[in-house]
């Protein structure tokens, strides 16, 4: 448990709590690039944006000894087999926002929820008011990482803001369900009230094959129908998903549709079933992503207020707003058991939010690390899901080399024995834990991990092969 003793020492350029102890939330916010952490953490390398790549990175994905970072103009693979001298290996140029990305076997996936001219690298941004627009799901080979080549494009209804890869037991498969939402009476191909998802079914030794194979109705109601009212008040009325959660092997989902969360059953892929759902009229305004735990007894969903594009962490907004809820699960019902957001208030000109993160794999324990754009990245254990406490952290004062808002991690993830986060403008960090409440899990390793497909690891100290998963993006 760390105290709220607040000495500060300087390391380098960094700013460092002595003890692990967490600022209170009058402390001053950090100058313009200043690094101010937990002295549980060390930052161990940072690699620039790719020249190559002119827009913000997004989230990643992991597979061996290579990092894949999607970003709104492509995609970047990265050398981490020595993570303190990671390197970039090749980009991808291929715009087409978010660039949402999971790999499996010699495949990368990237979601399109940019309407374009048409499916090529080289198209440009056109209205989704026109018929011939496109945005949907690109496949890519990447068995060379220097040379990744496009192979295949599905159009998706809506688009795919993310995607969550779903492998069949067989081998044979990959299912891909895409979430997406915003219709509109002016789109011919995302109309109301689009209460659902799309699945791409993808033959492994037919990848080109790939395609829409259904798209099943997940609200038949007609789900949340919102409440109207400025930020922060008003509440996201669901229409589609924002983000699913795989757990293939437990046969679950969890997934966060805008005005409300759910359970599914994906015992059959093909054909998932809500099972449960969940919803918080006051203090949720976008349900954004969710993360099982190991066990798949607890979902944290977050709550992306303001779109990932204001200042929520400060004292007006609150502690409950903006933030991860937990819910334990019961009776195959979601029980609400607390909130948390990290008590660092941000300055007026920093976009902070809950976002994407992934389990830590420590035996008996829930600990997660997690991104909140310009808040940094905090590690939270949550083995309490009642009372979950911050044990570490990261963060740097404002970013001053973009517009105001528009900064921070997008996404923060465990893999075997660092943490690795995507910083919109500033690129790929490595991170480096060492505390006695995470240190057993550097004996986990891990051949892959796409956080939205989780895979429970064996508490014994050898991961499976999908290794522990996390939110999406």
């Amino acid at each position: 448990m760390l105290t709220l003793r607040r000495t500060l020492v300087l390391v380098g350029a960094a700013v460092a709590l002595v003890g692990g102890a967490l600022p209170a939330q009058a402390m001053d916010i950090p100058a313009p690039g200043e690094i101010v952490m937990s002295s549980n953490i060390q930052h161990v390398t940072n690699v620039p944006k790719p020249e190559a790549l002119n827009d913000i990175h997004t989230d990643m994905a992991f597979q061996g000894d290579y990092a894949y970072v999607g970003n709104y103009a492509g995609f970047s693979i990265y050398d981490i087999k020595n993570p303190k001298k990671t390197s970039l290996v090749s980009s991808v140029v291929c715009p087409g926002g978010q660039m949402d990305i999971s790999v499996y076997g010699n495949l990368l996936f990237g979601s399109v929820d940019s309407s374009r001219n048409d499916d090529s690298c080289n198209s440009t941004g056109q209205s989704a008011a026109n018929k011939n627009s496109w945005e949907g799901m690109r496949i890519f080979d990447i068995s060379d990482k220097r040379n990744p080549t496009y192979i295949k494009s599905v159009e998706t209804n809506c688009g795919s803001h993310t995607h969550t890869l779903v492998p069949d037991k067989q081998g044979q498969n990959v299912y891909v369900y895409v979430s997406s939402y915003s219709p509109s009476a002016s789109f011919p191909d995302c109309q109301p009230p689009h209460d659902l998802i799309s699945i791409i079914k993808v033959p492994l030794q037919n990848p080109t094959a790939a395609e829409v194979i259904s798209t099943p109705v997940l609200f038949p109601d007609g789900g949340f129908p919102g409440i109207p009212g400025s930020y922060p008040n008003g509440k996201s009325a669901t229409s589609g998903c924002h983000d699913i959660t795989a757990f293939p092997e437990k046969g679950i989902a969890a997934g966060a549709c805008m005005g409300e969360g759910i359970l599914l059953d994906i015992s059959d892929p093909e054909q998932p079933k809500v099972t449960a759902t969940v919803r918080d009229e006051v203090n949720f305004a976008f349900w954004h992503s969710a993360t099982f735990n190991n066990k798949g007894t607890k979902v944290i969903f977050t709550d992306e207020l303001g779109g990932g594009s204001r200042a929520t962490c400060n004292a007006a907004i609150g502690p409950d707003k903006g933030a991860n809820a937990y819910y334990d699960i019961a009776g195959g019902q979601l029980a609400f058991k607390s909130y948390f957001k990290i008590a660092r208030h941000q300055a007026d000109t920093e976009n902070c939010v809950a976002h994407n993160g992934s389990l830590i794999p420590v035996k008996n324990k829930d600990i997660m690390v997690q991104a909140w754009y310009q808040g940094g990245i905090s590690v939270v254990d949550f083995t309490d899901s009642a009372n979950p406490q911050e044990i570490a952290y990261f963060e740097r004062g404002p970013d001053n080399t973009a517009p105001a808002l528009s900064g921070g991690f997008w996404s923060a993830y465990y893999y075997n024995g660092y943490i690795y986060g995507s910083d919109f403008n500033l690129g790929l960090d490595v991170l480096k834990i060492n505390d006695p409440r995470t240190n057993q899990a550097n004996s986990v390793k891990m051949d892959s991990l796409n956080a939205q497909t989780q895979a429970s690891y064996a508490e014994h100290g050898k991961g499976s092969p999908g290794g522990p998963g996390g939110n999406g993006h």
